[in-house]
C-alpha cells in the first residue's frame, strides 16, 4: 500500500489530491519552486521540498530534483497531478525504475499515447474513427486546419489557420509554445471543423484487465482552445452517447489501459464523431465526473497504483455539473493574463473543497487564498467552481450567481465572462461548439453596466468619508465636509479600469443625508468622455443615503435600497454591489509631477520576456501590424501597432526581460511621417 506520496504538480491539483491523502490516511509530499515557497498547497503537505529556481524549466520539469526530493522524504510513490511532467514517458519510467508507485498508466501507454500521431494510426485500427491529419504542410490544400502539439495539450500550440498564407508563422509559433509548455515542439495539423463540439469521455483500467467508462463530459466553451466552462453529462442523444463510450473503452482497450485516462472527442454538427486525443491523466474538469457519480477519481487512482481492482459496480451518472475555471486574465483585452496580489477570495455558498459535496451545490477547487501572489511563471488558473443541480438549469442558477456574488479583489479575472456566458440565453439553448466565444461578443462585457458605474464610485467615496468620520481625532460626529452655510460639494476622483476617470461629488446636509451628488466621466488624460468641453452630466437617478459605514454603504436608488460592499487596499478601492464590481483607485487631490513617457510609447501590461521582435527603427507599420511577442503565463501575447506610423525606439532586444510598465516600443504617428517610402518587404526581419 502506498505510505507517502509525492505530488509532482503544485496549486489546485496539488490541493485536490492532499484533500484525498488526508481523508485515505496517506502523508503527502509537496515539491515547491522558490516562487511558490507560500503558497497553500506547500503548508498543507505534511512535508515539502524545496526545487531551486522560480520557472517551469528550473523546477517542475526537472526529473532528477523530483526523484532527489522523493528520495530525501521518504516518498514511495509519485502522482503527477496533470500538466508539467504528468504525460511525460520518461518520468514514469524513471519513477518506476527508482522503485517508487507511479500513480498513472505505464510509460509505455504515456509514450504510444503521448506521440499523437502514432496514437491516431494505432487506434484508427481498433475501430476508433478519425480526422484526416498531416505533417508535412506541402500536402495541405484545404483549409482551415488546426495546428496541435504532439506531446500536450490544455491548448498549448494550438493554431488555426484559414489559409495557406499564415500556415508557415502558425506552425513556427506552435513549435515555439508547445517546447515551452511540455519540452517538445513537434507538432502536427489535422482538419479543422466548424461548429465542433468538443465531447470527452472519463475512462479507467485496473490491472485485471478491465477497462469502463466513468461518463461524458462536454468542453466546447473554450478560449485559445483551453476549456473554462465543462459540465456533465454532455447533451447528447443517448445513442451517440452509447456510441462515444464504446469508441472510448475500445481506445482504451486497445493500449492496456491502467488508471484515470480521458478520452476525447470532437462531435461534428451532424452527429459524426472523431478521436481527438487520449490524455493519460487526471483532467482539469473531473471535478464534474466526481460530482455526478459521486466517487473519489484520485482514491480509485490511488487503489488502481496499488494493484486493486475496480469496484464491481459502479454508480449511475445523475444529476448534472458544471465547472468553471477561474483564471487571472482580461478577456476584453485579448485574453492578457493579469498579475498582482488577491487582497480578497471570497466565494460565497461554497459547501465544499476538493469533493464532499452534500448534493445539490457549490465545491471551490483552489490553488490560492487571500494574499496569495500571482507571478508570470505558471499557468493563470487560479481556481475552479463547480455546481450540482437536479438538473442542468438549476447546476447553471447555482454556479452563476455564486460567481457574480465572489469578492475576487487584487487580481484582473475572467468572472464577469464566466457569468454572461452561463446567463445567455445561447447557452440555456445548449447551442455551444468551440467557437462560442467568437460569435458571441455580448459576454466580453462587465457584469457592472457603464450607467451603474458612478453609484459604485459614490460608495466608495461615502466609504471613505465614513472611514475618516471613524478616526477623526476630534468633531467624529460631525458629518463629513460639514459646514454651517452650505459650501461645494465634496469631490472625489477615481481611475477606472481601461484608463479612464470617473469623479464624483456629493455633500451631506446636518442629519448625515446626502443632500446632491452628481458625477463626471473622463479620459485619464483629462478629456470628459462626452468631448474635449466641459460636459453636461448625464441625469443622474434619485438617491438617499441608507448607512454608510468603511466597509458597507447603502443607497435607496430610484426607491430600490441597494448595498454595496466596500474593501479599501490602500489607495485601491474594491466595490461589489448588486449589479457587479468594480475596481477603482482614488487619484490624490494634488497629484506630484511624475515623468512623462514619449508618446506613442508601447508599455508592458504584466512582466515577461520578449521572445521575437518583428520590426525594426525606421519600418512603416499600420495599425494592428505586430511588433513584437511577449511571453508570460507560458503562452505567446502579440503586441500590435496601435496606429499607423513609423517605429521610433526598440528598447528592449529579442530575449529581454521587462517588469510591467516598461515600454516595449515607441511609434511615431506624426503627419511628417505619412511622406517615408514603406520598408523593403525583403529586409523585413518576419
Amino acid at each position: 500500500m502506498i505510505r507517502k506520496l509525492l505530488v509532482a504538480n503544485r496549486g489546485e491539483i496539488a490541493r485536490r489530491v492532499f484533500a484525498t491523502c488526508r481523508a485515505l490516511g496517506v502523508e503527502t509530499v509537496a515539491v515547491h519552486s522558490d516562487a511558490d515557497a507560500a503558497e497553500p498547497f506547500v503548508g498543507e503537505a505534511d512535508q515539502a521540498v524545496r526545487l531551486p529556481g522560480a520557472t517551469p524549466t528550473e523546477t517542475y520539469l526537472q526529473v532528477e530534483k523530483i526523484l532527489d526530493a522523493a528520495r530525501r522524504s521518504g516518498a514511495d510513490a509519485v502522482h503527477p497531478g496533470y500538466g508539467f511532467l504528468a504525460e511525460n514517458a520518461e518520468f514514469a519510467a524513471a519513477v518506476t525504475d527508482a522503485g517508487l508507485t507511479w500513480v498513472g498508466p505505464p510509460a509505455k501507454v504515456i509514450a504510444a499515447m503521448g506521440d499523437k500521431l502514432a496514437a491516431k494510426a494505432m487506434l484508427a485500427e481498433a475501430g476508433v474513427p478519425m480526422l484526416p491529419s498531416w505533417t508535412d504542410t506541402d500536402e495541405i490544400s484545404d483549409f482551415p486546419v488546426l495546428v496541435k502539439a504532439s506531446a500536450g495539450g490544455g491548448g498549448r500550440g494550438m493554431r488555426i489557420v484559414r489559409d495557406a498564407a499564415g500556415l508557415a508563422e502558425a506552425v513556427a509559433s506552435a513549435r515555439r509554445e508547445a517546447a515551452a509548455a511540455f519540452g517538445d515542439g513537434t507538432v502536427f495539423i489535422e482538419r479543422y471543423v466548424e461548429r465542433g463540439r468538443h465531447v470527452e469521455v472519463q475512462i479507467f483500467g485496473d490491472a485485471h484487465g478491465r477497462v469502463v467508462a466513468l461518463g461524458d463530459r462536454e468542453c466546447s466553451i473554450q478560449r485559445r482552445h483551453q476549456k473554462i466552462v465543462e459540465e456533465a453529462p454532455a447533451v447528447v442523444p443517448e445513442q451517440v452517447r452509447t456510441a462515444l463510450h464504446e469508441a472510448a473503452v475500445a481506445a482504451g482497450r486497445a493500449v492496456d489501459y491502467l488508471g484515470a485516462g480521458t478520452v476525447e472527442f470532437l462531435l461534428a454538427p451532424g452527429g459524426e464523431f472523431f478521436f481527438l486525443e487520449m490524455n493519460t491523466r487526471l483532467q482539469v474538469e473531473h471535478p464534474v465526473t466526481e460530482l455526478c457519480t459521486g466517487l473519489d477519481l484520485v482514491g480509485l487512482q490511488l487503489l488502481v497504483a496499488e494493484g486493486e481492482p475496480l469496484p464491481a459496480t459502479l454508480p449511475v451518472s445523475t444529476g448534472h455539473a458544471i465547472e468553471v475555471r477561474l483564471c487571472a486574465e482580461d478577456a476584453g483585452a485579448g485574453w492578457r493574463p493579469a498579475t498582482g496580489t488577491l487582497h480578497r477570495f471570497t466565494v460565497p455558498a461554497v459547501a465544499a473543497e476538493f469533493g464532499g459535496l452534500t448534493r445539490p451545490g457549490l465545491r471551490l477547487d483552489s490553488g490560492v487564498v487571500a494574499g496569495s501572489v500571482v507571478g508570470v511563471h505558471y499557468d493563470s488558473m487560479l481556481a475552479k467552481l463547480i455546481a450540482w443541480g437536479r438538473n442542468r438549469a438549476e447546476a447553471t442558477r447555482v454556479l452563476s450567481t455564486a460567481l457574480a456574488r465572489a469578492e475576487l479583489h487584487g487580481v484582473t479575472t475572467n468572472r464577469d465572462l464566466l457569468v454572461r456566458v452561463l446567463r445567455s440565453p445561447a447557452f440555456a439553448a445548449v447551442e455551444i461548439d468551440t467557437g462560442f466565444l467568437d460569435r458571441h461578443a455580448e459576454v466580453f462585457a462587465a457584469l457592472l453596466p457603464t450607467d451603474r458605474l458612478p453609484l459604485a464610485a459614490l460608495a466608495a467615496a461615502l466609504a471613505a468619508a465614513s472611514q475618516r468620520r471613524a478616526t477623526a481625532p476630534v468633531l467624529a460626529g460631525l458629518p463629513s465636509g460639514w459646514r454651517n452655510v452650505p459650501a461645494v460639494p465634496q469631490t472625489t476622483r477615481f481611475a477606472v479600469t481601461g484608463g479612464d476617470e470617473i469623479e464624483v461629488r456629493y455633500r451631506l446636509d446636518r442629519a448625515g443625508r446626502l443632500a446632491e451628488w452628481s458625477s463626471t466621466s473622463a479620459t485619464a488624460s483629462g478629456g470628459s468622455a462626452n468631448g474635449p468641453e466641459a460636459p453636461e452630466p448625464a441625469a443622474e437617478p434619485s438617491v438617499a443615503l441608507v448607512e454608510a459605514a468603511p466597509e458597507r454603504v447603502v443607497l435607496d436608488v430610484d426607491g430600490v435600497r441597494c448595498a454595496y460592499r466596500v474593501h479599501r487596499v490602500g489607495s485601491a478601492v474594491f466595490v461589489d454591489g448588486p449589479d457587479g464590481a468594480a475596481s477603482l483607485a482614488e487619484l490624490p487631490r494634488l497629484p506630484l509631477p511624475t515623468a512623462e513617457v514619449a508618446a506613442g510609447s508601447l508599455l508592458a501590461p504584466l512582466p515577461g520576456a520578449v521572445t521575437r521582435v518583428h520590426v525594426q527603427v525606421g519600418q512603416r507599420v499600420t495599425a494592428g501590424e505586430p511588433l513584437l511577442t511577449l511571453e508570460a503565463m507560458k503562452l505567446e501575447h502579440p503586441v500590435l501597432a496601435p496606429t499607423d506610423g513609423v517605429v521610433a525606439e526598440l528598447p528592449v532586444p529579442a530575449g529581454g526581460q521587462v517588469q510591467t510598465g516598461a515600454v516595449l516600443a515607441v511609434i511615431d504617428s506624426s503627419p511628417a511621417t505619412g511622406d517615408l517610402e514603406p520598408s523593403n518587404p525583403e529586409e523585413d526581419p518576419r
